[in-house]
């Protein structure tokens, strides 16, 4: 039955307990199992390799991203990290130039060190890639909508150009979530998901997966997760998985909050510039009508004047909003990239790729959107 994506995220991965009937997936707090034999076993050996609570989480992973195999990792940075760590030295990357901070130090801090090489590349317009595709190109990473500067990528061409080039094509997800946009029906080979934030949903668990549909592919991730080890426990696989389950509804009304704060923002006299793909005007609406089914809740914007102790003096004044790191969660956050998120990005390429110093970045919650907008009024003032 092919379901619509309500109806999907609730029952994604979900089987009542052959035991039991439970119709929630126990969380087996195991290291190991039993075996019969050696090597006779249920399928499940050491807790490493393989969970149930986990195996029902990889399965909705693949079900939500309309894949065919889900991978979990202890976090969004570990996912990546098993991406790269399928290279070799000498191989080459094309990065989005926008992109999270910790994937930038992941990329300069860890991998460039071990010989694989990095371009960072304005993917607004996918014709910017071409020049950088040579021999050696293995990989093209990027996400859309970016994080902070909300720019918007076209999946569908930059995996046209990889196609032809026998280039992987990875997408970070997570600003868009699985409710809004699915990479691997555009074309892409695996799909990120910092699974922390619109699929927990709750800011209580720390967590990452990989969706892709080729087997080998699956078989290459599988082998690092299983031999690098960087796997969640069942507890956080617990909670991820109920936490899909409201994804919709939630996602729902982060976006229309997400909306009412876009323009009220714009329109604040105190306010120079928003970052949101939902304007009409936006660079990357049209691509973003295209491949997404709504603009979402995250956004960024400077303050008139570019002064970074009045935007300082915004980001500690507000009171339904919270001062944190992350996002994708039901409460609202603001955070400021140039110290936080993206800190480990060096000041001259933030600044070149137009992350200013004063840049706030909002995710906007699913409260009352009236509160809200007068928790920001008054903290810009």
């Amino acid at each position: 039955m092919a379901m619509k994506n309500g109806t999907k995220f609730i029952h994604a991965g979900m089987e009542p307990d052959p035991s039991t009937g439970a119709i929630m997936t126990p969380i087996y707090q195991t290291s190991t199992f039993v075996q019969e034999a050696p090597g006779v076993n249920k399928g499940y050996e050491y807790a490493r390799s393989q969970n149930p609570t986990r195996t029902a989480l990889e399965t909705a992973y693949a079900v939500i991203e309309n894949g065919k195999y889900g991978l979990a990792f202890s976090s969004g940075v570990a996912a990546t990290d098993a991406v790269i760590t399928m290279l070799n030295p000498g191989d080459e990357v094309i990065a989005a130039s926008d992109m999270y901070g910790g994937t930038y130090r992941l990329f300069d801090k860890v991998f460039k060190r071990f010989g694989i090489k990095f371009h960072y590349v304005d993917m607004q317009d996918a014709e910017n890639i071409k020049p950088f595709l040579n021999a050696q190109t293995k990989l093209i990473w990027t996400e859309t909508p970016t994080n902070p500067l909300l720019n918007i990528v076209d999946i569908a061409a930059v995996a046209a150009i990889a196609k032809a080039h026998g280039v992987l094509l990875c997408v970070d997800n997570t600003f868009a979530s699985p409710y809004l946009q699915n990479p691997l029906d555009l074309g892409a080979d695996i799909v990120m998901h910092s699974a922390t934030k619109y699929l927990s949903g709750h800011s209580d668990v720390v967590q990452g997966c990989l969706v892709m549909n080729d087997k080998n592919l699956y078989d290459q991730l599988y082998f690092i997760q299983k031999s690098c080890g960087a796997v969640p426990g069942p507890q956080d696989c617990f909670l991820i998985l109920r936490g899909i389950k409201t994804l919709h509804v939630r996602m729902q009304r982060h976006c229309e909050n997400g909306e009412k704060i876009a323009h009220f923002l714009r329109n604040h006299p105190k306010v120079d510039k928003v970052y949101w793909c939902g304007f009409e005007d936006h660079p990357g609406y049209a691509v973003a009508s295209k491949q997404m089914r709504g603009f979402g809740g995250m956004m960024s914007f400077t303050l008139k004047g570019d002064d970074i102790e009045e935007a300082k003096r915004v980001l500690s004044s507000t009171h339904v909003f919270s001062l944190a790191e992350s996002l994708g969660g039901v409460e609202s956050l603001l955070s400021h990239p140039a110290t936080m998120t993206h800190a480990a990005i060096p000041r001259e390429e933030r600044m070149k790729n137009g992350l200013k110093d004063s840049l706030i970045r909002l995710s906007v919650g699913i409260e009352d959107v009236d509160d809200l907008i007068e928790d920001l009024n008054k903290a810009i003032g």
